[in-house]
This record gives C-alpha cells, sequence and structure tokens, in this order.
C-alpha cells in the first residue's frame, strides 16, 4: 500500500472523507444538515404517473442512471437557546432490506460532537421508516432523555394504525417493512409523543405545520429568527419536483393532494425566497426555489464557510 492509500485509509476509520454535515444559520436558530446515507430505488418512483419516455429524458438532462440511482437521506439538528432539535431521525439499521449504505445518522451525530443524550425534542415529519428508523436501532432509546419530546401530528399516528397503500407505487417489500417500522415505533415511545393537530411551536420561531398528502399527517418545519427563514420540507419535495410537481411519488399514499401540497409549497418559497432542506434533495440539499415558466428551479446556495 502506498503512503497515499495507506493515509486515506486511515482517513476513513477516523474521519470520512468527505464529511457528512452542513452548516446553517438562521439568525439565532443553529441549523446542521445531517447526511443519512443514500437509498437506492427504481428510477420510476420519481413519477409512476409519467410516461416512461418523459421519465427517462428528465433522467437524461440530469446525467442520472435509467434504471436506479441513489436518493439522498438527510435529517436536520436545531439548536436554540436550551433546545437541541432533530427533525426525522433516518433509516436505522432494518437488516431484512440490506441497504448498508444509509442508516448513518447516529454515527454522524457522534462525528459531530453531538451526544444523544442532549437532544431536548424531536420532530417527526412523518413514521415513514427513512425518518423513524434512526430511533428503532438497538441502544439508542436508553440513550435519550428521560424527559425527550417527540412531536408528531395526530393524524400520522392514527393513520399508521391502518394504513392504506392502495395508490403507492413501491418496490417489493417495502410495505411490510414501514408498516412495522411506524408500529414498534409509536408502541416504543408512547409515552414521550407529543402529538398536535394542524401546527405546534416547538420552540420560538420552530415551528411544524401538518401538509397531508404524502402521508395524513406528513409535516414540514419552518424555522425563522432574524429576518432569516428556512423550510424542512420533508418529503413534499422531491429533486423531480420542481421540473415536474405533478409526478407522483410511489411513497405517496395520497399523490393527487401530494402534488397539490407540492406546488403550493413550492409557490411559497419563489414568493418568499427562504431557504429550503428536503430529506430526499441531493446532499446538503440547502437552496432556493425560482419559478421557471409553469415549473420551478432549485438553486443551491453558495457555500459561505
Amino acid at each position: 500500500m502506498s503512503a497515499v492509500n495507506a493515509l486515506r485509509a486511515d482517513q476513513v476509520r477516523t474521519e470520512e472523507l468527505v464529511p457528512s454535515r452542513y452548516a446553517v444559520q438562521i439568525g439565532e436558530i443553529e441549523v446542521l444538515v445531517i447526511s443519512d446515507g443514500v437509498l437506492p430505488l427504481p428510477t420510476k418512483m420519481l413519477g409512476h404517473n409519467a410516461q416512461a419516455s418523459e421519465r427517462a429524458a428528465w433522467l437524461g438532462e440530469m446525467f442520472l442512471p435509467q434504471d436506479a440511482f441513489d436518493w439522498s437521506l438527510n435529517v436536520v439538528l436545531v439548536r436554540h437557546g436550551e433546545q437541541t432539535i432533530l427533525i426525522d431521525v433516518g433509516l436505522g439499521l432494518d437488516p431484512d432490506l440490506n441497504l448498508p449504505r444509509a442508516g448513518q445518522v447516529v454515527r454522524r451525530l457522534e462525528a459531530a460532537g453531538v451526544d444523544l443524550g442532549s437532544v431536548t425534542d424531536i420532530i417527526i415529519t412523518h413514521m415513514h421508516m427513512d425518518h423513524v428508523g434512526g430511533l428503532l436501532v438497538e441502544g439508542v432509546k436508553e440513550r435519550l432523555r428521560s424527559d425527550l419530546r417527540i412531536h408528531v401530528a395526530a393524524a400520522e399516528l392514527n393513520f399508521w394504525e391502518n394504513p392504506d397503500f392502495t395508490h403507492v407505487n413501491m418496490p417489493q417489500g417495502f410495505p411490510a417493512a414501514l408498516r412495522a417500522a411506524a408500529k414498534k415505533f409509536a408502541a416504543e415511545y408512547r409515552d414521550l409523543i407529543n402529538s398536535f393537530e394542524d401546527e405546534y411551536e416547538v420552540a420560538p420561531g420552530i415551528v411544524i405545520y401538518r401538509t397531508g398528502g404524502h402521508t395524513p399527517g406528513h409535516s414540514v418545519v419552518r424555522l425563522s429568527s432574524g429576518g432569516d427563514r428556512l423550510t424542512f420540507a420533508g418529503d413534499a419535495i422531491f429533486a423531480v419536483g420542481f421540473d415536474h410537481p405533478d409526478w407522483y411519488n410511489g411513497f405517496e399514499h395520497d399523490p393527487e393532494e401530494a402534488a397539490r401540497v407540492r406546488l403550493k409549497l413550492l409557490r411559497e418559497l419563489a414568493d418568499t425566497g427562504e431557504q429550503l432542506v428536503a430529506t430526499h434533495l441531493p446532499f446538503p440539499s440547502v437552496g432556493r426555489v425560482a419559478t421557471d415558466g409553469e415549473a420551478f428551479r432549485w438553486v443551491p446556495v453558495f457555500w459561505d464557510y
């Protein structure tokens, strides 16, 4: 092994060659976007109501493979005053799904110097396993505070008591895994869950809003401080959604409503010019939305650190 390769191997053991975190300041609110890894999925998931030729054309324009590609998985850590708030917790480590490149949140929080015991609040945008699975990893619950508050829309909790998969278009195995993860999360964390109806202020300037669509209780989180604003959109917006907001994502339980939510949110973000982060936009996913005729355009922020 050459000296250069040996150095690189040592770096991988001690710290990732590309640190999977990105810091943003929203007024007095500290924001850290953390990658949970990537999730390989069929490209049909991007728009199962679109013509195959249209999907192929978009993928070609984006220099993406035609059959399957890696979806980013992003979570956000927010610090404001005495509160440390984690927005979603990643996929976790489901051995039945064989997804070794995902489920990295706990390790990457540690790499960023964040103790799980320092987290005062967790916001769950919705109860799909790539948003709650990190809490189901063995040993995680024991490291959390006894007074931890987990915020989830009441409609989301109700939905997963008897979930409807009639309108989704997922790979084989995913519905069963989603049901199991949601059920386990609700059971294990019942005593820590704070449910809300339509909106809830978790901390000054940090408000969670239920949008529905993707799931009945799907929510977004809006941060506002000192004139700065940022929205964490969860699964309301995917990379293809700027060019084709009417395309249905395979994980949407009510795709028609999800498309309406997406269009409304994109128009709002284009009007306000605020920053946007979303679960499945390419890491670090920090950018803004601009109008582009009848569709929209994603404008990544310039790195300023």
